[in-house]
């Protein structure tokens, strides 16, 4: 009985810590949300989670190589926006335009990488509760 209690203490915990997590990444993306200027294309802050993706050129978002700039390319923001009505159904919306990569500032540089990372983290949660949602009516008709 112990192991079972004991499990679901550290399951308890860790939920708890990606919620306290999440709050904090919210807290920090939108500050920099208006540091690196989207706020001057995209407002309310939370329309930014409209957009199906957004995602950065110039500069790299691997995990092994995170933030390493791409000579010759310019640092963008792109946003990735779906319209199921329109006969294009994805656009490619600029949220920041700010140069050649190799003549940016490597904090500004690394604060725009930093955006997209948090960005995509919340996202990842919204996503996971949409899914999580839709499952419900499968859920009900396994319960009884």
């Amino acid at each position: 009985m112990s192991s079972a209690l004991d499990r679901l203490k550290k399951l308890t915990s860790k939920i708890s810590s990606y919620e306290m997590a999440r709050k904090e990444n919210l807290i920090v993306l939108k500050e920099l949300y208006e540091e690196i200027g989207v706020n001057e294309k995209v407002e309310p802050f939370l329309s930014i989670f409209n957009f199906k993706a957004i995602n950065l050129s110039g500069a790299s978002l691997l995990s092994e190589n995170l933030g390493a700039i791409k000579e010759g390319k310019y640092l963008q923001i792109l946003a990735i926006s779906y319209d199921k009505e329109a006969v294009v159904k994805s656009k490619n919306i600029s949220l920041g335009y700010y140069g050649r990569v190799e003549n940016v500032d490597t904090q500004f540089k690394d604060k725009v990488v930093e955006f997209i990372i948090r960005y995509r983290f919340e996202k990842s949660f919204m996503t996971l509760e949409h899914y999580h949602t839709m499952l419900e009516p499968y859920n009900k008709k396994t319960d009884g």
